[in-house]
């Protein structure tokens, strides 16, 4: 098997995975969306949750697993499995001190936070009151996620990619739960905002705990050091790759902040983002995140053997995944972005005019989709070879480009505005990661990247095309009103737009579509 088709397998297992957890958080979204809709209970939730998110991609799923996994590569390839899991062993108990002390002092300090975080709920005391209860709720959710970030690292460094990707899908099936019962025994208000919460952190136990048994059958045995362990030489490097991180992730989280600062000034607003957010997460969870996660570990095995070209190789692989699989993907969310909504959300306390603010924002979101995607498989390369600035400069460039694009446009569109601000954020930090690539890295392979991209480019645009031709036909033919009518006007061009991209596929020779399809025939 060549190292190509290598890379989309294993791509593959995980995107199956993640396409799993994806189904699961649409569900849970649709749950959420019935009990909530966008009323204050949702807008306290969502900016209660947005707390320890914000930790949770600042010092756990983000930095911790960009420096952790070359780390741990490192230490498994030069002395071995027990080493490498010793090494584990002492960031976890590293992790447990630095990340208890996190959430005991986000809990003391909770009004603050909330009042920084959400400036216009102070209008409003009862969802003011509300946001600071459900954080401290959420607060542990960061331990949790924090050590099944540790457990995900090693299955990866080891190529065990099945369980880590199944993570996810534990967490949503235990938030969907939760969410069942509230729905079945009629609770509502604030008994809603307050169980789902409590369903958080079982959804947080349940995304480690599926981890845990094929890390135990690898040999490893959880041992964390009681002290920081900060001489050991691993830890260190971790420490010091994740600095950088951190305050690259940092900048992020000032985006974030922001736009939370803008969104909460309208009635929800942070809402109607949280669920086109969500959404979006569907092809960026199941596409990109896949890539970059088969792309972490083989550019840790290149950096670690000194394969400079074979980097190289594993960008061009990775960023051709992407855009096979995420420009026909922006094309189908700008076309059919308002009849998802109204058929997955609307329903129960969600509007006609939330599916509309909705969909606005989800098409705002799309613009970024390719490059959201890509920045997740070009980032990596630069922690593999101890150049960690770089993705730290391009996350504080991005941001500044945000944050001014949010205060020159927010005034004039609302909340519209925020979500192509973090589109352009996106695109401007790839094509900060890709040009420093070739500086930093090895040489990216530019024109036959954008050959790939002009192919794949014009089979996304005749799949547009059928999609838009069968969807204006079929709200004439069927209407929008019942149930069965929103199906079929959003499930059929969906259904007209896979066919024609693979015919256009095969017919410009695009190699992706081979390796699918021997994929979808093995299973």
């Amino acid at each position: 098997m060549t190292g190509e088709r290598r890379f989309a397998r294993a791509a593959g297992l995980i995107s199956s995975a993640t396409m799993l957890s994806r189904v699961l958080g649409l569900v849970r979204e649709q749950l959420f969306a019935a009990l909530m809709g966008a009323t204050m209970f949702a807008d306290a939730f969502v900016v209660a949750f947005r707390i320890p998110n914000l930790l949770r991609d600042l010092f756990a799923e983000g930095a911790l697993s960009s420096a952790f996994v070359p780390t741990f590569k490192a230490e498994l390839n030069q002395h071995g499995p027990d080493a490498a899991y010793a090494l584990a062993n002492r960031v976890a108990g590293t992790l447990v001190v630095i990340v208890g002390a996190l959430v005991l002092t986000g809990a003391v300090f909770a009004p603050h936070i909330v009042d920084a975080i959400a400036p216009g709920f102070a209008v409003e005391p009862a969802k003011r009151d509300l946001t600071i209860e459900l954080t401290r709720i959420m607060l542990p959710f960061l331990a949790l996620v924090s050590a099944a970030a540790v457990a995900m690292g090693m299955l990866n460094a080891q190529d065990r990619f099945a369980a880590p990707a199944l993570a996810p899908a534990m967490f949503n099936t235990a938030t969907i739960a939760v969410g069942a019962a509230l729905y079945a025994t009629g609770v509502t208000g604030r008994g809603v905002a307050v169980g789902w919460s409590i369903g958080t952190l079982a959804g947080g136990f349940a995304q480690l705990g599926v981890q845990l048994p094929p890390l135990w059958r690898l040999g490893f045995r959880p041992r964390p050091a009681a002290d920081l362990a900060l001489r050991d030489p691993g830890v260190r490097r971790v420490a010091r790759l994740m600095a950088p991180a951190v305050v690259g992730l940092a900048a992020v989280q000032v985006n974030i902040f922001v736009n939370t600062l803008f969104a909460t000034s309208e009635s929800g607003a942070a809402a109607w983002l949280n669920y086109a957010f969500r959404f979006l997460q569907l092809p960026i969870g199941v596409f990109g995140v896949a890539i970059a996660t088969v792309a972490t570990t083989r550019f840790a095995d290149a950096a670690a053997d000194r394969r400079r070209d074979d980097m190289a190789d594993q960008l061009r692989q990775g960023l051709e995944l992407v855009a096979f699989l995420t420009v026909p993907a922006t094309v189908g969310l700008v076309l059919l972005g308002e009849p998802i909504i109204q058929l997955i959300y609307e329903r129960g306390a969600f509007s006609p005019h939330d599916t509309a603010a909705v969909a606005a924002a989800l098409h705002m979101y799309a613009i970024g989709l390719v490059a959201y995607a890509a920045v997740k498989v070009v980032a990596p390369a630069f922690y593999a070879v101890d150049r960690a600035r770089v993705p730290m400069a391009a996350s504080i460039t991005a941001v500044a480009v945000n944050i001014a694009l949010n205060v020159t446009l927010h005034p004039h569109f609302g909340y519209r505005a925020l979500a192509f601000g973090t589109a352009a954020a996106a695109i401007v930090n790839f094509g900060i990661l890709y040009a420093a690539f070739g500086r930093a890295v090895a040489r990216a392979p530019h024109a036959r990247l954008l050959a790939h991209l002009v192919r794949v480019g014009a089979a996304a645009a005749a799949m547009g095309a059928a999609v838009w031709a069968c969807h204006a036909a079929l709200v004439d033919a069927v209407g929008t009103e019942t149930l069965a009518a929103r199906a079929t006007r959003t499930l059929a061009p969906i259904a007209v737009g896979v066919a024609a991209y693979a015919t256009a596929c095969w017919v410009l020779r695009i190699p992706q579509l081979g390796h699918f399809a021997r994929r979808l025939r093995r299973r």
